[in-house]
Parts: structure tokens; sequence; C-alpha cells
């Protein structure tokens, strides 16, 4: 008969929570671990103003007991351990109720032993331990000491006794076969019957409230929230009010109308003051510029002051509006990546250049209509102004004034991302022409050559043997293909290759990596052919490397009839003001007939050999069959030497 026994110890449940536990904490802390490795620290501008801006952005994410800024995933992952541990030190000091018979161990004997061994220990055992010769100690009892004594009995005839050995052997025990019982990882008051009631609700609250709700929260903010991040009422805002000929000033607007819905933020009346002062600073920053509508939002009206704020690099002193211009920055890109979508589906030119633009205007604070060689420490309108936009120029201005500025804005110019395209055009894997509705690669090659940068390696010599020049072509044709058949956007970086690190952005609210945006359009028609595509990690001039360079593919589809186009390929950076380069990419499609299509496949299907299988067969259809050529040699040499015998043959006669 089976028995159900139930773990008033705790012992079996914990092994289930134990298990369970390793389930989830195993993958999460692998999670930090592998993270961490990740992390890497990347070159930046040497500047002063960007070394301390870093300096600050460290100490601000830097954990102290104070402050520890543990993530609610650590915290949740720390407390799960804990409670690991826990079940872990009650499992190892909690002592097994359920042991296996063994008559050795109780008559305190070795395995192996004889029977004649085993027959007088135990007679010296019941001398030792028969009820009628024990003194009883202290907290004893008689039935205590005639239990003992019973299982040495019971131990002794296991050993020597046929019938009783052989149950032991069978069943584990001398009586024989035992009750079955069944172990159940729950305390005993679960399954009693007074607290069923309370059993039900428990398990009601948990799968019958608590599961639909964690499903229902899940589903519905997954459709409230677009694949872009944003709220789905958001990107609804900005697919009704952006216009073809929006630009900067109406974006900002889209954006402080957006923050007040993307943070729930509040009006917070006792900031009026604060934002007031800043309004007017601003006023008189940007003088007739026009640059505010009629907001009805407090929340929309603060997040526009706050964001022009940042643009004319107005300090605030107000810690809870310096905190929320920080977060309004961060989601920036978030809320321009949205509007990105909304111009590209309408395939506008002039709003998509507008969007991308603004993210470098956002990263090093230019306000409009503002020279762009104010980007460098300690350079002001003036000073920018005198330079005429030329940055050699700037530095000799500096040098002859000799400016304490001089040698920051030298390292920034070391560093500068001056984008040049080494190469570009059109690939069709395997085919010479691009035919209509083909698939093809748009490819092109890029390098970072600051206009100020150190040149510490040495370019390698001009080539002028031919062959090495042939073989050094071929070599980067390989590469090139092989990058092409592969499934990258980007060509992997060689070993030591420098990639383009932490930019020049002191006024940025993070450390700030630089990334492109590549566009194909079409300026005539104002219409974008291809997506923009985000890249980054361009690495820096190095005229030692074979290929100083990086390469780059888009995947775009020919359009369906033939004729040229006169596209053009425009790279923005998201982060450096004044680098965009641009370059007219004419794409000539062909139409190939089908007598060239037949001819071209009759090229690739080459004869067969003479000595294969195949050829046999060919030439007993009368098919063609390509010859040996040691055969055509041997032939050739033949014929040569019998003309060379008739020859002398003819001069012997004469």
């Amino acid at each position: 008969m089976v028995q159900y026994s139930y773990d008033e110890g705790g012992a079996m449940s914990s092994y289930f929570v134990l298990t369970f536990l390793s389930l989830f904490l195993v993958p999460v802390t692998l999670s930090f671990v592998v993270g961490g490795q990740k992390h890497v620290r990347l070159a930046g501008c040497q500047c002063q103003p960007c070394i301390q801006h870093r300096e600050e952005i460290r100490k601000s994410n830097k954990r102290t007991i104070l402050h520890p800024q543990v993530g609610a995933k650590a915290a949740f992952t720390a407390v799960g351990w804990a409670v690991f541990a826990y079940f872990a030190y009650k499992v190892a000091t909690t002592k097994s109720e359920t042991t296996m018979y063994d008559p050795y161990e109780i008559l305190g004997i070795k395995r192996g032993t004889t029977e004649q061994e085993i027959k007088r220990h135990y007679k010296r055992m019941s001398l030792m331990f028969h009820p009628d010769k024990v003194k009883l100690a202290v907290n004893e009892t008689l039935e205590m000491v005639s239990a003992r004594f019973v299982d040495i009995t019971k131990a002794y005839k296991s050993l020597t006794n046929e019938e009783i050995r052989k149950n032991w052997e069978e069943y584990g025990h001398p009586d024989g076969k035992q009750d079955f019982s069944m172990g159940l990882a729950i305390p005993r008051w679960v399954v009693e019957g007074q607290n069923n009631i309370y059993v039900l609700i428990v398990y009601g609250i948990l799968f019958g409230a608590g599961l639909p709700y964690l499903v229902g929260k899940w589903w519905f903010g997954s459709r409230q929230t677009t694949k872009d991040g944003v709220k789905s009422k958001t990107a609804e805002d900005f697919f009704k009010a952006i216009r073809e000929d929006s630009g900067p000033a109406d974006m900002f607007l889209l954006i402080a109308k957006a923050w007040g819905r993307e943070s729930n933020a509040l009006p917070a009346p006792q900031l009026k003051s604060d934002v007031g002062l800043l309004r007017e600073k601003i006023d008189s920053g940007l003088g007739n510029v026009e640059w505010r509508e009629k907001v009805d939002d407090p929340v929309a009206e603060r997040a526009l002051v706050l964001l022009y704020a940042h643009l004319l690099r107005i300090p605030i002193k107000n810690p809870v509006l310096a905190a929320e211009q920080r977060s309004i920055l961060l989601h920036t890109p978030t809320l321009l990546t949205s509007l990105l979508s909304m111009t590209t589906a309408h395939s506008w030119l002039g709003p998509t250049l507008n969007v991308l633009r603004m993210h470098q205007i956002l990263a090093q604070a230019m306000a409009p209509e503002t020279d762009r060689l104010t980007i460098f420490p300690g350079v002001d309108k003036n000073t920018a102004a005198a330079a005429g936009g030329d940055l050699k120029r700037l530095l000799r201005t500096l040098e002859e004034k000799n400016a304490s500025s001089l040698e920051d804005v030298r390292k920034t110019g070391e560093r500068w991302g001056s984008l040049e395209l080494v190469d570009a055009g059109y690939k069709v894997i395997g085919e010479k022409v691009v035919t209509p509705s083909a698939i093809m690669q748009l490819v092109f090659k890029l390098r970072l050559t600051p206009p100020l940068a150190k040149t510490t390696a040495t370019a390698e010599p001009e080539e002028t043997d031919v062959d090495k020049i042939k073989q050094r072509l071929k070599l980067d044709d390989e590469a090139d293909e092989k990058f092409l058949a592969g499934k990258k956007d980007a060509e992997d970086l060689e070993p030591g290759m420098q990639g383009s690190g932490y930019a020049h952005a002191p006024y940025w609210p993070a450390n700030r990596k630089p990334s492109w945006w590549a566009i194909l359009a079409d300026f005539r028609t104002g219409k974008v052919v291809v997506p923009p595509m985000r890249f980054t990690d361009v690495p820096y001039s190095d005229p030692s490397r074979r290929r100083n360079y990086r390469t780059y593919k888009m995947q775009i589809q020919a359009p369906p009839q033939a004729g040229t186009f006169m596209w053009r390929l425009v790279i923005i950076s998201d982060t450096f003001i004044g680098e965009d380069i641009g370059r007219d990419l004419p794409l000539q499609i062909v139409e190939v007939t089908e007598e060239q299509q037949a001819d071209v496949q009759e090229d690739e299907i080459s004869d067969p050999d003479e000595d294969t299988l195949a050829g046999q067969m060919a030439s007993m259809r009368g098919g063609q069959v390509k010859r040996k050529t040691d055969d055509s040699e041997d032939e050739s040499s033949d014929t040569d030497g019998d003309a060379e015998s008739d020859s002398s043959s003819d001069s012997d006669s004469d």
C-alpha cells in the first residue's frame, strides 16, 4: 500500500526551490558577466573640456554606498542569490531521515567479515547490550534498550539466517517487503481540509488575477509602443504634423510636444519663474530668429525652452530643470528616429536631411546660423568670424594672440571626424552590368582624415613592380568579393585598426560615439531612393595599411525599367557639423535581350573533356568535346618535327 509523507521539515521543498532558482539566476548572472566584459573603454577627444566632461560622467555613474545605482534587475538577482544561499545552507545542515538498512553498520563490523567472526562479535554485543545486563543511563528507558537489542538481533540474523538474509537482499529489510512511501515536497497543512479555502484563494490570486494582469500589461504595453521606441500616439502625431517643408524649428516643436506624452511629466508651477528667465535669455540670444509658437501644454513649453537653452549653451542652475534637460536630450535620438521613419515613409528628401542634421546640432549644442568653428574650445563668435570658416587660419589667429585655447583646438582637430569617401559604386554579384529589377549592392569605402591629424605611421612606398601591383589588386578584389557575398553590412575591422572612439561633444550629457547615415537620393525630384542606413566605427586613416579604409554596403533593388538614373550618395554625421559628404552616382540600367542571355548561358556551359565519361558520350552523339592539351601539344610537336625533317631533306638534295 502506498503511503504519502509530507515535507514537515522542509528538506524536499528546499531542493525544489534551489532547482527553480538556479534556472533563472545562472543565465541572468552570466548576462551581467558577459555584459561587463563587452564594455570597452574607448579613446576620445583629448581636449581639456572633453576630459573634464568624461570625468564628470564617470563620477555621476560611479556607485557609492549612499548612491549604489542598482537597477531592478541587479536587485532581484541579489535577492535571488540570498534566497538561494539560505536554502542551500538549510539543505546542508538538515539531517536526512531516510536511511538504508545496513546490518553491517548496526553491528559495527566491516563488509566481508566471515560468519564465524560475525557470531563471535554478536556474542560479545549480547553480553554488552542485553536488556537484563545493561544499566540504564540518564534519560534512557528500558524500551530504548530493548529496541536497540532487537535491532542488533535482526542485523545478526540478516547475516546468518538464510531466509532473513534473502529478505534483506531482495527488499532491503529483514522483515521482508515494506509499505511504499512517497514523499511530497509540501507541508501537511496545505492539504488539510480546514485550509482548502485559503489555498484556493492564493491560487485564484496568482493564476486568476496575477497572471492575466502580467500578460495583459505586456500585451497592451507592446501595442502602445512602436518599433522605434516611442508611444503609438506620439508616432501618430508625428505622422499628422510632419510636412514636406518642415524645418528644424518645426521639428523641435514636435519633440517638445512629444516629451510630455513620453515622460508623463507634471506642469510644476514652482518652476515657472526659472523657465521665464531662460525664455528671456533665449530671446536675447536668438535675436530676430523666430523659435516659439503658442503652446498650450506647460510641459511642452518647458521642454521647448530647455531644448533652445541647450542650443545656446545657457547654464541652468535649477537642479530640477537641469535633470529634466538631460532626460530630454538623451531621449531626442529616439524621437528623431521616429520622425525619420515618417519622412522616409513619404520619401521626402528635405525633411529627411533636416532630421539627420538635427542629431549633430543637438550633439554640439549649436544654435541656428552659428559659425561651426565655435564648436572648438574657447572659440567665440568674433574669433570664428575672423577665421572665415578655415580651421588652419583659426590656428594661425590663435597663435598670433598666444591664446590659451590653442592647444585644446589643436587636440580637437586631431580627432575631428572629417570623412573621406575613397570609392563608391554599384555591384551585382556575378554580373558586369545592372539589369532591370536586379538585386544590387551599393558599395562605398570610407576613412577619417582629421584636418590636424598627427601622422605617425609612414606610408608604404609607391609600388613600381607591375606583378606586385597586379597581386595587390587581385587581393583587394578577392576581399571585396568575399565581403559582398557575406551578410554583414560593414567589413570587419582589421586587427589593430583604430575606430572612431568618443567624439568631441562636451555639451552632450553622455559619452558620444559618432555614427553616420548613408542615404541614396534623387535631388532632381527631391525624393529618397533608399532609406538611410546607420553605421559606425569608421577607422582613422593609416597610410601604413594596404587597405586604408573600411568597406560598407547597402542592398537595393534596381528599377524595373532600363535607363540612366542620376542618383547621389550622401553621408551625414550625427555628431560632426559641416562634415557631410556626397557624390553623384549615376546608375545605368541595361536591358538584356533574349539572344544575349542565351549567349551568356552558352558561354557559361563549357564542353566536357575528351577523356571523361561525359566527353565520350558527347563524342558518340557527334557533339563537341574539349581535347586534351597534351595531345594537341604532342601533335603540334610532331608536325613541327616532320616539317623540320622535310626541310632538311630538301637542303640535302640541293
